[in-house]
């Protein structure tokens, strides 16, 4: 039975796209197999492997028009794709019986398939992420190092125990990926130190340094491994695969 994770955080531009790229790449290197899924219309993931309009995605599977269909990304690794139509999908779904458990439903029938389903939630904390939230075991947030990006941290942690009341008791925070992390700043430092003091272990010692490779890997449609893989990027999301594996 395979550990669904969420990677959520309702700010963007923290690297949550990017951890759920190179942390399901580098389990898949590692020998675990890795569904991910793009549950955000923006559809960032689905462009970071350079996938423009798969056949079918996550929208039509929300829907009821068909079921999840994985599309094989590299050995290991597959990814269930997203769509801009996803969008307006919090308003069509609103009306159904039982929204928040309608990726529940779609995921129960993989997850024998899979080590580690990794899903890409939107930023925000609306209906994709309470299903999100939903059907995950865990819950991970990246969070850059910077003063503005914890401030917002009370209501994700207010959401994720909302769900944890009354949709999945089961759910619980596991990890905090600290981003965009350069030592030699101290206000970098000092937003480590409370972060830590916040989620003390739960904090994964392997940070994710700035680097520009992390930005260029997406325009050429793969990961970070299979772009630079001499890079402080694929350095420390590989540090970071050890450590999450070394937690299961």
């Amino acid at each position: 039975m395979s550990i669904t994770i969420a990677i959520s955080n309702h700010k963007g531009g923290v690297g949550k796209t990017t951890t759920t790229v190179n942390l399901g790449a580098g389990l898949a290197l590692e020998g675990k197999s890795v569904l991910l899924i793009d549950l955000d219309p923006q559809a960032n993931l689905t462009q970071s492997y350079g996938i423009s309009k798969p056949d079918s995605t996550i929208y039509e599977a929300l829907k009821g028009e068909m079921g999840a269909v994985p599309i094989n990304l590299n050995k290991n690794l597959d990814l269930i794709p997203s769509t801009l139509d996803l969008a307006g999908a919090e308003m069509e779904l609103n009306a159904e019986a039982g929204r928040e458990y309608l990726l529940d439903e779609i995921i129960a029938p993989l997850k024998e398939k899979y080590d580690y389903i990794l899903i890409d939630c939107p930023p925000s904390l609306g209906l994709l992420t309470i299903n999100a939230f939903t059907t995950s075991d865990e819950v991970i947030i990246p969070i850059q190092a910077h003063f503005l990006a914890i401030k917002g941290l009370t209501k994700i942690i207010e959401v994720i125990n909302k769900v944890k009341k009354r949709l999945n008791k089961d759910l619980e925070i596991t990890g905090v990926i600290v981003t965009l992390f350069d030592k030699r700043k101290i206000l970098h430092r000092d937003v480590v130190e409370t972060i830590i003091t916040y989620f003390q272990e739960k904090v994964y010692k392997s940070k994710i340094r700035q680097n520009i490779a992390l930005a260029e890997a997406p325009m050429s449609g793969t990961d970070i491994f299979r772009y630079e893989k001499k890079s402080h990027g694929a350095t420390d999301y590989l540090a970071l695969c050890k450590e999450f594996i070394k937690k299961h």
